[in-house]
């Protein structure tokens, strides 16, 4: 008898803890969500969210001339007298390439870096701490493209075409080329199935301009070139395209000067988001969501609000910021806001992941999905994210 009361008792303490927790939990997410004094002091000594400038993993820049930055995977890359050095989160220096670039543009993807000689002939695609390959191509480079799994397009001019667009498998043997004698190519995307190309393009030879998409099969473009363009879209007349980026399900998200546009398999072109004179900042290089900031003036007080919509369930998720953003970086889930000398990273969702805070302004941010780097003149500061 004495037994089991003893249990009962233990089982109410337990019940009575268990309820006590609840209630705590309730009660920090409350204040957390709705007590911007508690969030704050929540994520600085609680989370460790807020970072501070000094206190944190440092590359130093004093030695390195001229220095191209970049971040991917879990990496920060850096590219000075053709010397490309690799630092992981911690600060470690990984490996070094010889990488004949000077003026360098930079692509990545999942665990893949491509780098090329901008009005150059050089491209070299490094998968990890790996150089994988380099070739050389005819012409001069004006972008370069990489999906997920390695393959690369690369967009030159210069040729006796406007411009040539070179498709490479992720071994480096080139798939194809594709020749535009009257347009312009702006970008390039290859779908996350390696099963096409996304080509933006723009007709200036009249006296308006048309831009359009062309979609490419990669197999009949090795085997059948004059049947290798299964769809075609023009845009409505003087819409500029700026960027382009396939997404899940292929379908693909068109940034132009007016707005954000989708387009999927079955040639519709929807509107997502906004009116220009409202915007400040917009990127689509997100994992089925697309970002957008809205300044918002109060009085003498101006916040800046950004918009993640996700482009499958139209769900826009809202994250609100005080002050002015000078820029926005992104990379899969992440979202870095600069306001000159504070960041605040957060994901689709709308939630804060980190901030840092500086004492002077901030030169750059580079970003990628589990790392970013603060850029100054004379170092680099590490965010895991």
């Amino acid at each position: 008898m004495k037994i089991k009361i003893e249990e009962n008792i233990k089982r109410k303490i337990k019940i009575g803890i268990i309820i006590l927790l609840g209630i705590l939990i309730i009660l920090i997410t409350s204040l957390y969500l709705g007590n911007q004094q508690f969030r704050t002091f929540f994520n600085r000594y609680i989370l460790r969210k807020e970072l501070i400038e000094n206190n944190v993993i440092r590359i130093d820049l004093t030695t390195i001339e001229n220095p191209s930055i970049y971040a991917y995977d879990k990496y920060i890359a850096i590219l000075s007298k053709n010397q490309l050095t690799t630092y992981s989160s911690t600060g470690k220096k990984e490996y070094e390439h010889e990488i004949e670039v000077s003026d360098a543009l930079f692509a990545s993807n999942n665990r893949f870096l491509a780098i090329a000689q901008k009005n150059g002939q050089n491209v070299y695609l490094i998968s990890e701490t790996n150089l994988i390959w380099q070739v050389e191509v005819e012409g001069n480079i004006q972008k370069i493209n990489i999906n997920k799994n390695g393959y690369v397009s690369v967009i030159t001019t210069g040729n006796s075409y406007k411009t040539v667009v070179i498709t490479y498998s992720p071994e480096g043997k080139e798939l194809f080329k594709t020749y535009l004698s009257s347009s312009i190519a702006i970008d390039t995307s290859i779908s996350y199935d390696n099963k096409y190309l996304a080509l933006a393009e723009i007709d200036t030879s009249g006296s308006t301009i048309q831009s359009s998409i062309k979609i490419i099969s990669l197999e009949k473009a090795q085997n059948t070139p004059k049947e290798s363009v299964i769809q075609k879209q023009k845009q409505q007349v003087n819409r500029l395209i700026t960027d382009i980026e396939y997404q899940d399900k292929n379908k693909i998200l068109i940034l132009c000067d007016d707005g954000i546009y989708t387009l999927d398999e079955s040639s519709q072109n929807q509107k997502l988001a906004f009116e220009k004179s409202k915007i400040t900042f917009a990127s689509i290089n997100l994992n089925n969501y697309m970002a957008y900031s809205i300044e918002k003036k109060s009085g003498l007080f101006t916040n800046t609000q950004v918009n993640l919509k996700n482009i499958n369930t139209d769900k826009e998720n809202i994250y609100t910021t005080g002050g002015t953003i000078k820029d926005i970086k992104t990379s899969t889930n992440k979202i870095a806001l600069n306001l000159g000398s504070q960041v605040e990273f957060i994901n689709t969702l709308g939630w804060e992941i980190k901030k840092y805070v500086s004492e002077k302004e901030i030169t750059d941010i580079v970003i990628a999905d589990n790392i970013a780097g603060i850029v100054y003149k004379d170092k680099i500061e590490i965010i895991n994210l």
